[in-house]
């Protein structure tokens, strides 16, 4: 399985989560985002706000908001 990048750049993880259909809500010393799922409910996110992104962070990150692993590394891959 593919590994999660090491040190992402911020904006490309910001890019791709808005192509997993979360919004930016709120920059500030963290990142806050938001997805409207289709059955009404929100699935809140947040990241910290570095130049890079460690790997484990986004495991973290994708695994509280839901996101498939395999999903998040398509979607990082094509931005």
């Amino acid at each position: 399985m593919p590994r999660f990048p090491s040190d992402a750049p911020k904006a490309k993880v910001i890019k791709t989560l808005e192509l997993l259909g979360f919004r930016l809500v709120r920059v500030h010393e963290h990142i806050a985002m938001v997805r409207e799922n289709a059955d009404g409910t929100r699935t809140p996110l947040t990241l910290p706000n570095h130049t890079r992104i460690k790997g484990s962070t986004l495991r973290t990150i994708c695994t509280q908001a839901g996101i498939p692993r395999s999903e998040f590394l398509r979607t990082y891959n094509e931005v």
